[in-house]
């Protein structure tokens, strides 16, 4: 599965110099690069910052520097002596794409946009050296996104993104030509990125892609449903992932299912737009639907969460792995499971090659297609 990786040459303004490469058979479209700094803290930390503890809640660059200049007094140590902080490229659709590359061997690409700084810098560094293709990624002059992951000692996550003067690719910066001869395109839903990824999504279609959508937080459906409802209606979207709480509070909103809402009936609600419907049950595992095939499957492996970083990216880049080898929902969900189940066994939501060896042996264990890369040191 997957095309072999050749390096590629880019000039400075961030363009690929040859266009005789393959398109990436999957493009996540991150209209913001980011920069994750992940660290596993005392709860002590999470007192002194803005906004209450869990969740995500935006800071200035000002509040950002504050915190990272704190989190060394306040890291927690390992049991296995492994790293308690790490910096790396993220975001959800970065995770999801990465995991397919790195994990896979799935050639992908990224449409956005990074600045000309260090942190821009890093983002690149990092999705090149997993094989991403970055011809897409447009170089502009201005700060890169970042955001601070607090994780305590129970894996629970805090994070403070810094996203207000960050660089992005515009909707009228997007070309049919980013889409041709790609298979899929991963998103996740944002709504002050909604024209970005309406415009994207349109010429995706027009280009004969499949769309993959992430619901992305409860507190974005809450807040936001209407223009998601319409995107979901537009029957666009082929394949929806949600978690538990994201589903349920998209159902809550319907006047017929207000009493009665739960992760099966917003499974249901879900299929009646997309061709799959996937609600993520953390260490319950997933229930997904397909026309009328309904399959729930437990969770992988039953080691604690050392981090839940990027758990639901990983399983859709599984899930999506399972679609494009044509396997069955049950297979797919298998995957996205041993996928997810490998992310959480350490800090962010950069799998190591331990852990993805760890997967390999799961669906092995499993009966499940291992990828070409699982037989590769590189």
């Amino acid at each position: 599965m997957g095309v072999e990786f050749q390096p590629r040459d880019y000039n400075k303004t961030g363009k690929e110099t040859s266009a005789t490469w393959p398109p990436p058979l999957v493009l996540g479209l991150q209209p913001a690069a980011l920069v994750d700094h992940v660290a596993k803290v005392d709860l002590s930390l999470l007192s002194q910052i803005p906004g209450k503890p869990g969740g995500s809640f935006p800071v200035t660059a000002a509040e950002l520097k504050c915190i990272l200049s704190e989190v060394n007094t306040h890291i927690l140590s390992t049991p296995d002596n492994s790293s308690s902080s790490k910096t790396m490229a993220g975001g959800s659709v970065a995770n999801t794409i990465r995991g397919l590359a790195a994990g896979f061997g799935v050639n992908c690409g990224i449409i956005g946009a990074c600045g000309d700084d260090e942190e821009g810098r890093l983002f690149r560094t990092n999705m090149s050296s997993y094989k991403v293709d970055l011809s897409r990624l447009r170089l502009k002059s201005g700060p890169t996104a970042q955001c601070v992951c607090l994780v305590d000692e129970r894996g629970n996550r805090t994070m403070r993104p810094c996203l207000s003067d960050a660089v992005k690719v515009k909707a009228n910066e997007l070309k049919k030509e980013d889409f041709r001869g790609s298979k899929w395109l991963v998103v996740r839903y944002a709504i002050f990125n909604l024209d970005i990824i309406q415009a994207a999504i349109q010429m995706a279609k027009e280009e004969g892609l499949s769309v993959s959508l992430d619901l992305a937080s409860f507190e974005m459906v809450r807040q936001f449903r209407l223009p998601l409802l319409q995107l979901l209606e537009s029957r666009n979207i082929d394949l929806c992932f949600a978690n538990e709480d994201e589903a349920i509070e998209l159902l809550r909103g319907e006047e017929d299912a207000k009493e009665d809402a739960n992760y099966e009936a917003a499974l249901e609600f879900l299929s009646k737009y997309c061709k799959w419907a996937v609600v993520t049950l953390g260490s319950s595992g997933c229930i997904a639907k397909n026309g009328k095939e309904v399959v729930r499957l437990p969770a992988t492996g039953k080691k604690e969460a050392i981090d839940a970083t990027g758990a639901g990216d990983l399983f859709a880049g599984g899930f999506l792995y399972g679609l494009m080898k044509g396997l069955s929902l049950e297979e797919c969900c298998k995957i996205g499971s041993c996928s997810g189940g490998s992310v959480i066994r350490s800090l962010g939501g950069e799998v190591t090659r331990e852990n993805w060896q760890w997967m390999y042996t799961q669906m092995r264990n499993k009966g499940l297609p291992v990828p070409d890369s699982a037989n590769s040191d590189s």
